[in-house]
């Protein structure tokens, strides 16, 4: 399929790999950039974008979306989560198999895969089941779903009971090289619908103490000891947690992290009176492990942001708050929360948006080995001969969230009636604008 040929014009151009942020201009050819700054004497672009004002930076890679797809299309469809996607500037999305049949099979993974690629839309990698239906008893084909184009393996949100198929699931991944992706999260404890404290109490919520994912991280990380597996653990939520990790990090352990928007910004007291958009996984916490969090993810224990994406409809959130289906939207929120944390905790932006790019580029690079990654190149970074997926926003531009005015499915998020900074003027994926404002 030929690309036409792109000149990115006038912008702020940030490349976090390198630590770039200059003003440059940006050349786009056949789906990789061309040129950065020394564009070619007489060069004649196809299409120029004008981006005076705006940043040019890497398409953001965002690691925990559902798209809703196969199973739970009244939440949310491919091509409207993709869609929302591309509006948040996010080029690259890694789907959790937690949907409907599970993605426990290769028929089905390159099925999702066949479909969002006809769809020219923003890249999806799936992760497959660790084990058949996440019911934590029997492995997969491990070898068979990563030909398919899995990119590392995962639980989603259903906690690993048996401490034997962990073990065993980890060696076999670490003989092939394989990722392993998990929520830290002992299944008894981790039953509540509220993090554990007085608030939940009075409120009157079963509480999910922090141990429940302190002890998940003790056994997590004395099977990576013994095993040497390279596991990625996802949306960390508490202080003690990120203190683990910081730990395990500095022995040298083969782990890497990452922390959802919504943990980042809110905690316990949002959930004011039983409000259903505060139900989710993990349950939001206290302002210490709130303070805990933005401080690993700017000193870069934190390894990536995630939006953790999970459209809900309607019903399913318009009940009780503990019958409530936690998750909330956030694929067009990622971007903007981004820039509120850097910009209320004086973060300079090339690392904030490290986060979103070069960070989690590194995590699906180590989890993928030689599958979907080698095809779709270095992802999260602007450099000569690499990939064109790019962002372009305006850091000036406020804008207040309005969930009816969101592209996704799922329209409860959080973050209603929030004024957020950064608006995604132009999404490129493989050198073909997919997105413009």
């Amino acid at each position: 399929m030929s690309h036409p040929s792109l000149l990115i014009k006038n912008g702020q151009v940030v490349d976090p790999a390198r630590n770039f942020n200059e003003k440059a201009d940006l050349v786009l050819v056949n789906g990789a950039v061309a040129a950065i700054d020394n564009v070619a004497t007489g060069f004649q672009a196809d299409q120029t974008i004008d981006a005076g004002g705006c940043i040019v930076m890497p398409g953001l890679i965002d690691l925990a979306v559902r798209l809703r797809e196969p199973g739970h299309e009244h939440a949310g469809m491919l091509a409207t989560e993709l869609a929302a996607a591309l509006k948040g500037g996010v080029t690259s999305v890694v789907c959790p198999p937690d949907t409907d049949p599970v993605l426990d099979e290769p028929g089905l993974v390159e099925m999702l895969r066949f479909r969002s690629e006809k769809m020219q839309s923003a890249r999806v990698f799936p992760l497959g089941a660790l084990t058949c239906n996440l019911k934590g008893e029997v492995l997969t084909e491990m070898l068979a779903l990563t030909q398919a184009g899995c990119v590392a393996f995962s639980q989603a949100e259903v906690p690993l009971a048996n401490t034997l198929v962990m073990l065993r699931a980890l060696q076999y991944a670490s003989t092939f090289g394989f990722g392993v992706w998990l929520r830290p999260q002992e299944m008894h404890l981790g039953q509540g619908v509220a993090a554990s404290g007085p608030l939940a109490t009075r409120m009157g919520l079963s509480g999910v103490p922090v141990a429940a994912e302190t002890i998940a991280l003790h056994t997590v990380f004395e099977l990576v000891r013994a095993t040497g597996a390279r596991v990625h653990l996802c949306r960390i939520s508490s202080a003690a947690g990120i203190a683990l990790v910081r730990q395990a990090k500095a022995e040298g352990l083969p782990v890497t992290c990452d922390v959802s928007i919504n943990s980042l910004h809110l905690c316990d007291v949002d959930m004011g009176f039983f409000d259903s958009r505060m139900r989710l996984n993990p349950p939001l916490r206290q302002q210490r492990d709130r303070d805990a969090l933005r401080a690993a993810l700017a000193d870069g224990t934190v390894d990536a942001l995630v939006s953790d994406h999970t459209p809900v409809d309607e019903d399913a959130k318009a009940l009780p708050f503990a019958e409530s289906e936690p998750g909330a939207t956030g694929l067009e929120l990622l971007l903007s929360l981004a820039l509120k944390w850097s910009r209320d905790d004086g973060v300079d932006l090339c690392t904030a948006l490290a986060r979103l790019t070069s960070g989690p580029a590194r995590v699906l690079g180590s989890a993928s080995g030689q599958t979907a990654w080698s095809k779709a190149g270095l992802l999260g970074q602007l450099q000569v001969g690499g990939v064109a997926d790019v962002c372009i926003f305006d850091p000036t531009a406020d804008w207040i969230v309005q969930a009816d005015a969101l592209v996704s499915q799922g329209k409860h998020t959080p973050f209603s009636a929030y004024e957020l900074p950064g608006r995604v003027r132009c999404t490129i994926v493989g050198g073909r604008v997919a997105y413009q404002a």
